[in-house]
């Protein structure tokens, strides 16, 4: 595991998520929607990402998502790496 990874793990443990289920949902679906304003100069499109992980959390369908284009997106960055 790299430096990177350990970052997201630390970052998304469960000690810095709310206790409440409701209010990771209620997080997650705020992050995703300011996130589609990334234009603007605080908000980004950086929280899209950060919404769905935190949403992945609780939400099913988002986990298997998430998961699957953490998987595609992995395979492309290794051919990449290869390649060069």
């Amino acid at each position: 595991m790299n430096g990177f990874q350990t970052r997201l793990r630390r970052l998304f443990s469960r000690e810095n998520l709310p206790r409440s289920r409701a209010a990771r949902i209620a997080l997650g679906v705020t992050f995703v929607l300011l996130g589609l304003v990334g234009f603007l100069p605080v908000l980004g499109f950086w929280m899209v990402p950060l919404g769905v992980a935190i949403l992945a959390v609780d939400v099913p369908i988002v986990r298997r998502v998430s998961r699957r284009v953490r998987v595609t997106v992995g395979g492309w960055w290794r051919k990449l790496k290869h390649a060069r």
